[in-house]
């Protein structure tokens, strides 16, 4: 079975590789990333957050060429999320592409309503990005 998908993007008028190092760094998620951690810190090979969703890990790819910043969040009850997000080559810019998955307990008001926190946490890494590094 397969989940209905959003994929929601940004685009950032940095160099990608600028915008790819600043966004797959975990420290850096509480900066911009409101609907996922509020604070992180590192436990061996995962990062703990806290969240509106409680305690979750969070496990990310591998750093990579590619601008692959797919990250796993497992909350505190032992479901697991995994949450692509890209950093691709726009122009001379970047595009910041989130996919967000539909849950099957969740309805299309809570799914749009996700939909805008992910948006939102988008809008504010570009103001972020190029309010410091443009």
């Amino acid at each position: 079975m397969t989940l209905s998908a959003k994929h929601i993007s940004v685009s950032i008028n940095l160099d990608p590789k600028t915008v790819y190092d600043f966004t797959s760094a975990p420290l850096n998620m509480p900066k911009w990333a409101s609907g996922l951690s509020e604070s992180i810190k590192k436990e061996n090979d995962h990062w703990i957050a806290h969240s509106s969703m409680g305690k979750v890990t969070i496990k990310f790819s591998s750093p990579n060429e590619w601008g692959v910043i797919d990250h796993d969040v497992t909350l505190e009850n032992g479901k697991t999320f995994h949450n692509p997000l890209r950093v691709l080559k726009n122009g001379k810019g970047a595009e910041v592409v989130f996919t967000l998955y539909r849950q099957p307990e969740k309805n299309e008001d809570e799914f749009n309503s996700d939909a805008n926190i992910v948006q939102a946490d988008l809008i504010k890494l570009k103001k972020i990005l190029q309010t410091t590094l443009e």
